[in-house]
């Protein structure tokens, strides 16, 4: 009888036992599926982050490539998303960890933000900088435009001033002369008679010439060519020269003005053949031409 209850007794807590040892591993094998699941969780959670990162570090690469100059903020703000990036690859995920990168992930967000719309408004102002330059130099090119045709006009109306304001002859007039005895002086055309050679022009009127004294030069040639006369000489500022016979100086007022003057006999008497007669202003430039002969 008492046999009876020892084994009875054995069986219930061999069952209990059984029913322990059941739960125990009910339990550890829930344990080990809900840290399967943690761990599946956190790997998840953590490539999202990465993903974040990444997306942040290409978006800050693609602004700093499309900024014309190196912004210093945004190449520090993408080298801290890129160390956060190694952070994250290497730690162990942990719910605290995780935690503590999500938020600074949304710093980083509102912080690009913040930088984008800094480069935004940099780009905007540079970009108007840039147009405002460009027409400035548009504007510069116009006017250095205008101003060289300025200096054109300017130079081809001094030219015309200088030449509108040239003196010419109206008439010019040689005649070989013998001077009688009472001082009068009777034109002849034979050298053994000629005295002196009387040369007379008229200088036309020119309301824009320059009004005062003034100089013209006349060249009396023989018919060896030879200068007759002291034989001066005069050079202008383009480097051409005249070789004279005598300067005839006169006060010009803007109105025709007849001036006359003489070239005596040489050391000898005036030889036989053809004469030639220039007349030159100040500048050397030839007025008139006179050609006569004795016989």
């Amino acid at each position: 009888m008492t046999e009876t209850k020892n084994n009875n007794g054995l069986k219930v807590l061999a069952g209990l036992l059984g029913v322990v040892l059941l739960g125990v591993i009910i339990y550890t094998v829930s344990l080990y599926q809900d840290k399967k699941k943690t761990e599946s969780v956190l790997t998840q959670e953590k490539e999202l982050v990465v993903e974040d990162l990444n997306s942040l570090k290409s978006e800050y690469d693609k602004a700093i490539l499309e900024s014309n100059a190196t912004n210093e903020e945004l190449v520090t703000a993408r080298d801290n998303i890129a160390k956060y990036l190694d952070s994250v690859k290497t730690m162990k995920a942990d719910i605290a960890s995780l935690s503590r990168y999500r938020r600074q992930v949304s710093v980083l967000k509102a912080e690009r933000e913040q930088l984008l719309k800094q480069v935004d408004s940099l780009t905007r102002s540079n970009t108007l900088i840039a147009m405002q330059r460009d027409s400035t130099y548009v504007e510069l090119e116009k006017q250095t435009v205008f101003n060289d045709s300025l200096v054109v006009q300017n130079t081809q109306l001094a030219d015309v001033v200088e030449k509108g304001s040239a003196l010419n002859l109206s008439k010019f007039n040689v005649d070989a002369v013998k001077e009688r005895t009472s001082g009068k002086l009777v034109s002849t055309s034979r050298a053994g008679r000629t005295d002196k050679f009387k040369i007379c022009f008229t200088v036309a009127d020119n309301i824009i010439a320059e009004a005062g004294d003034r100089e013209f030069y006349v060249e009396v040639l023989d018919p060896q060519g030879n200068v007759l006369g002291e034989s001066f000489s005069k050079t202008n500022d383009g480097g051409a020269s005249v070789t004279y016979s005598k300067a005839t100086n006169f006060y010009y007022e803007n109105k025709s003005l007849d001036v006359c003057d003489y070239i005596s006999k040489p050391a000898g008497d005036f030889q036989k053949g053809n004469y030639m007669v220039n007349v030159y202003d100040d500048k050397l430039k030839l007025l008139g031409t006179s050609k006569f002969t004795l016989k």
